[in-house]
């Protein structure tokens, strides 16, 4: 049976599952230090179970019935069966895979200086945020816009305000992590996760299960190549280590690769819909997640009890009051539209195509039979400012005899 949704809602429903699991997982990320303390060797055992539950989840949902795939049936529409890698993927995957070998090392050493506080943890990881709004207005079309800007400078803030502790110390080094290793492979990831989820194979549009299966078996083979390089550098064994945890400890580091696995499915489905800083900014809402967590694993020993002080309790949820008004922002102003255009005759359709692509907040041109010659769907978050600039853009291009503006009310997906 079909299970029918609006886009906005499927897009929200993804990104907080996501947020969710991860929140859950980092409990148990937490738990696995206990038993391995060295977070290099911990980061490469997540990989190499991560490798193995991927391709056995990505198998298992492979099965076909009734025509379909278990994993369009459940968790993703546009799942088939797992397939080999596409050379256009390539480099993407590459990057990628990149990406999340650095945040996954960086955000286990960060959790191992700080004692497996993830309420402290995944709060810092939010202002990649920041990061991905000056990535996507370089090389994305859209330039993110004042309404985005504002939105995702609230959730980063109020992430900041979440991870503060009343010690009053600072960590440099930590800074030095999240800033320069954590962020950075966050953009990486999300950047080129969402590329490959806009690709089409075959046609076709690219589905999560397969890119999560991919990129994970990059991540694990350029991970194990930094930790030999720093073994080599420092005359350490990590990799050993990393490899024994994964069998010592499998059960933990099991655990942590099947929620990882299903909270990246849901993140990559969410970038398919989202721009990469929408999307981060919804996911921000691990941090409220993360408090119930933190607080079991304060109750139960396992890390340091959460700070009751009545200071400490306001400025967190003055954080996660910040972080609900940021995401309530981001959800209230998107506009979605489409233009129907009729083109006076001998104009090249080619070349018309290609000036109403260039148009500021033009998602998507087709070009139809019919009473219209060009469709545009179109996506802003100023309303008025972003009417009156588009339809300006559209007039201006040569041959454009008359148009339509029709504004979006609802719209349907499959879950």
């Amino acid at each position: 049976m079909k299970i029918k949704i609006r886009k906005r809602y499927l897009f929200y429903f993804l990104a907080f599952t996501s947020a969710i699991i991860t929140a859950i997982v980092s409990g148990f990320d937490s738990v696995a230090q206990v038993f391995i303390s060295n977070p290099w060797a911990l980061g490469l055992a997540c990989f190499i179970w991560g490798v193995i539950i991927s391709v056995l989840f990505s198998l298992i949902l492979s099965i076909s019935y009734k025509g379909k795939s278990l994993g369009a049936y459940t968790i993703d529409p546009t799942f088939k069966r797992v397939r080999l890698l596409k050379k256009q993927e390539l480099l993407y995957h590459l990057l990628a895979g990149l990406g999340n070998a650095a945040l996954t090392i960086g955000y286990f050493l960060l959790l191992s200086m700080m004692k497996g506080d993830v309420s402290v943890v995944l709060p810092f990881s939010q202002i990649v945020i920041l990061y991905l709004i000056i990535i996507e207005s370089i090389i994305e079309k859209n330039t993110p816009t004042l309404i985005e800007i504002q939105s995702s400078i609230i959730v980063t803030f109020g992430a900041i305000l979440g991870s503060i502790s009343l010690t009053g110390t600072i960590s440099i080094e930590a800074l030095l992590i999240v800033f320069l290793i954590i962020n950075p492979g966050w953009v990486l990831l999300s950047i080129f996760q969402r590329k490959l989820k806009m690709m089409k194979i075959a046609n076709k549009p690219n589905d999560a299960i397969n890119i999560r299966l991919w990129n994970v078996i990059f991540a694990c083979i350029i991970s194990a190549i930094i930790i030999m390089i720093f073994d080599i550098i420092s005359k350490s064994n990590y990799l050993l280590e990393g490899i024994y945890a994964s069998f010592n400890h499998y059960f933990w580091v099991a655990i942590i690769a099947i929620g990882v696995f299903f909270s990246f499915i849901f993140y990559i489905r969410a970038l398919g819909i989202g721009k990469a800083s929408v999307t981060q900014a919804v996911k921000a809402s691990v941090i409220i997640f993360s408090i119930p967590v933190t607080i079991a694993l304060g109750y139960f020993g396992i890390t340091e009890p959460f700070l009751m002080d009545p200071v400490f309790i306001v400025i967190k949820f003055i954080g996660i009051v910040l972080i609900l008004l940021g995401i309530l922002s981001f959800a209230l102003t998107l506009t979605k539209a489409y233009i129907f255009i009729r083109m006076k005759p001998g104009f090249d359709i080619e070349e018309t195509m290609k000036k109403l692509w260039d148009v500021r907040g033009v998602n998507r041109v087709c070009a139809v039979a019919g009473h219209y010659d060009f469709i545009l769907k179109i996506r802003t978050r100023t309303l008025v400012k972003g009417y009156e600039r588009i339809l300006r853009k559209v007039e201006a291009v040569p041959g454009v005899d008359e148009y339509k503006w029709q504004s979006v009310l609802k719209e349907w997906e499959d879950i």
